[in-house]
């Protein structure tokens, strides 16, 4: 409970405990003048009355602000929800949209990479040609360079002077 619900509490049994002492004195009849005629009535019994139906309008007024206040909470609260679904949508959808993009980007990175990749296999092919007809080459080079050799060998002469005891 509040400071201001205890406070008004409070007051409320003041007012309570002063009619019980002096009920006596509120209930007395007196000449009430209304504005157009005089009556006798209790003048403290419809002061208490008149302070009663007060406090009932306010109890009533006081309500219906609260329940006014929790209807506009329950549609801002309502409101809000729908505004954080929008920006979640929103969200999801620029996550949506980054995946997309960098899925292009990869999908890009990868067909430039097997592109430089079939090149460089191509050149390395080209290259293993241009080396193996090298080799073929060196090695036919070589093969007629010994044959050269064999020939001289075998064309020359064989010295007879030669002493084979030596």
């Amino acid at each position: 409970m509040g400071v201001r619900s205890a406070f008004l509490f409070v007051i409320v049994l003041l007012i309570a405990g002063l009619a019980a002492l002096n009920w006596g004195t509120l209930s007395a009849p007196t000449d009430v003048s209304l504005g157009f005629m005089s009556v006798s009535a209790p003048l403290g019994l419809i002061m208490l009355g008149l302070t009663a139906v007060l406090a009932a309008f306010f109890l009533v007024y006081v309500l219906y602000l609260h329940s006014s206040v929790l209807l506009e909470t329950k549609r801002h609260t309502k409101e809000m929800q729908t505004q954080r679904d929008l920006a979640d949508k929103a969200e999801a959808s620029r996550f949506t949209e980054l995946r997309n993009f960098l899925e292009a980007q990869e999908k890009q990175h990868m067909s430039h990479n097997a592109d430089r990749h079939t090149a460089l296999l191509a050149r390395m092919e080209q290259l293993e040609r241009a080396v193996k007809a090298r080799s073929d080459q060196t090695d036919n080079t070589v093969a007629a360079h010994i044959g050269q050799l064999e020939d001289r060998i075998e064309r020359r002469p064989v010295p007879s002077d030669i002493n084979p005891s030596i």
